[in-house]
């Protein structure tokens, strides 16, 4: 996934001849985008037929302000969603979910390549949320729960025109009060819109 996003950027680098469209200071913007996530199980002593680890798309909401051209204040709110794994520990069965989601508030550093696309970083903090549902044999994987750490994010942009961006990031929420399911990181494909 991170080669996807240097890819992004080295091609939209060569991208020349249209007018530069940078965010207008004391102007806010919205935007959404998908969120592609990986999340892994590792229950001590099991064994399963079904996969310990896979890769979900979900999704993500934002909202920042610009406050000048290069700098910006955003907030926003991701769902990882849901995943399961069934185990078993000897002969006896069982399965845990877990759901994930989590809201951060970060500073974002905006620094234009071309007249069309810029890289961008953000950093700042998450407020992780995660639940935990076992059923079964496996003792010791706790409920989940609340946690805040660090948000950090890269990424590139590109300018449709004004108003429309197209964005490619990667993501680093920090982790959870448990490493079980979710991994710390997300490649999250977004649209963002300038009032």
């Amino acid at each position: 996934m991170k080669k996807i996003l240097f890819a992004l950027i080295a091609s939209a680098t060569a991208l020349t001849g249209v007018t530069a469209h940078a965010a207008d200071p004391g102007t806010a913007y919205i935007g959404g985008g998908l969120v592609g996530s990986h999340y892994k199980y590792d229950v001590t002593g099991a064994t399963g037929s079904d996969d310990r680890s896979g890769d979900s798309v979900t999704g993500k909401v934002f909202a920042g302000y610009n406050i000048d051209k290069t700098w910006a204040v955003e907030g926003g709110y991701t769902d990882f969603g849901k995943s399961d794994y069934s185990y078993n520990v000897g002969p006896l069965p069982g399965k845990v979910e877990s759901k994930s989601n989590s809201f951060y508030l970060a500073g974002k550093g905006t620094v234009p390549i071309n007249d069309q696309f810029s890289v961008f970083g953000k950093l700042g903090a998450a407020r992780n949320h995660s639940k935990f549902e076992n059923t079964g044999a496996a003792t010791g994987l706790g409920q989940g729960g609340n946690k805040t750490a660090l948000y950090a994010s890269v990424g590139g942009e590109y300018a449709i025109n004004k108003n429309v961006s197209l964005s490619l990031e990667y993501e680093h929420y920090g982790k959870n009060e448990s490493d079980l399911g979710r991994k710390t990181g997300a490649v999250t494909a977004g649209v963002r819109y300038n009032f």
